[in-house]
Order: structure tokens, then sequence, then C-alpha cells
């Protein structure tokens, strides 16, 4: 059980600069913005790890809100574990209050999964951040579906949404960000019953 005054820290996992701005691995991050627009606050870059951070509430105006810590790792998705243990120790935030936001090859397109701790699925964000710190935090996976044909899974993650994922995308990742306000605030249990899909 999370201790109630623990701050969390939500993390989205891609890879930094433009070219890969748009790419299906980089759903994360485009989850991580629109929270941090909810909240009223801008990324910026952290002196204390490798990222872009922006703090605030989620929830209830005020104090009754909870603490967050919105991250977006700067280091290239296979290295993501390295700031974000470094956030983890300098926050002081419980595992069980880290939540990674992520694509999710084995979900069909614009599905959400929730679910805390479990295996990395070959994902190097979620294998780099076990490593670093065990599998105990909570997972966010947002479906980007198969790759078509005999195409590479590694082509097909860096590559950015087909035109007709993109008529859905903004409304699926309003969606994602939801479930992770909900998780936030309302625990694991009702956001898995609300969003699961």
């Amino acid at each position: 059980m999370s201790d109630a005054n623990a701050p969390w820290l939500v993390v989205g996992l891609g890879n930094p600069g433009p070219d890969y701005a748009a790419n299906r691995h980089n759903v994360g991050f485009m989850v991580a913005d629109l929270l941090a627009e909810r909240i009223g606050g801008k990324f910026k870059r952290a002196q204390k790890a490798q990222a872009q951070l922006v703090e605030g509430r989620i929830g209830s105006p005020g104090p009754s809100g909870r603490r967050v810590v919105l991250a977006k790792p700067m280091s290239y998705m296979n290295l993501s574990g390295g700031p974000v243990t470094s956030l983890r120790d300098f926050y002081k935030v419980p595992t069980a209050n880290i939540v990674a936001i992520h694509d999710e090859l084995d979900i069909d397109y614009g599905a959400l999964r929730l679910k805390l701790g479990g295996g990395d699925n070959g994902h190097n964000g979620l294998k780099s951040m076990t490593k670093s710190m065990g599998a105990d935090y909570h997972r966010v996976r947002f479906g980007i579906g198969r790759p078509p044909g005999r195409m590479q899974v590694a082509d097909f993650v860096l590559k950015d949404f087909s035109s007709t994922e993109r008529k859905e995308l903004a409304y699926l990742v309003d969606r994602a960000a939801d479930a992770v306000e909900c998780l936030v605030t309302e625990g694991l249990e009702r956001a898995q019953s609300t969003y699961n899909s």
C-alpha cells in the first residue's frame, strides 16, 4: 500500500528529439504532454536527472489533489531506467507510486490496459526500468497493435501513426490521460474497471 502523502512519479516513455516525436513508440510522451497541459505546466529540463519534468497536482484543486511529478526521460527508450531511478530517489517516491505510460504491441490499437508489476514483454523502456528498480511499478499500456505483414517490430514502433490511426489518436491519448489521473486519485482497481479494454 502506498503512503497517502508520498508524491507520484508519472513517466511517459519515448525517445527525445523531433525525428521521433510522432512515432508509435512515443505515445507515452504524448500522454505526458497532455497531462502537463492539464495541470498547467510546461516541461523543463531537470538538473537532477536526464529528463524533462513538470511538478503539480492531479485531482481536486488545491491541497487535496495528489502531488505528481511528470517526467519524460531524455536518455532514449532503452536507457529510461537511469533517469527514472534518479527521480524516484530524489523525490522519495515509493516504487508503487511510479506509473510508466508506454506503447504495447500485444494490444489492439487504442485499447488500454492498466496493471501493477509484471514482465516487460520485450519493451526496452520497461526492461531498463525493471533492471534499475524492480518490476513493482504501475503500467498504463497503450495498444499499438502488431506490425503488418513481415515488417520488423523495431521499424513499426519507430514509424509515425498511420493517417487512419491519427484520426482517433487525440481522443485515445485523452482517454489514456484520464486513466492515469484515475489511477493516481482513485487507485488501480477503479482505473482498471473503468479503462481496461
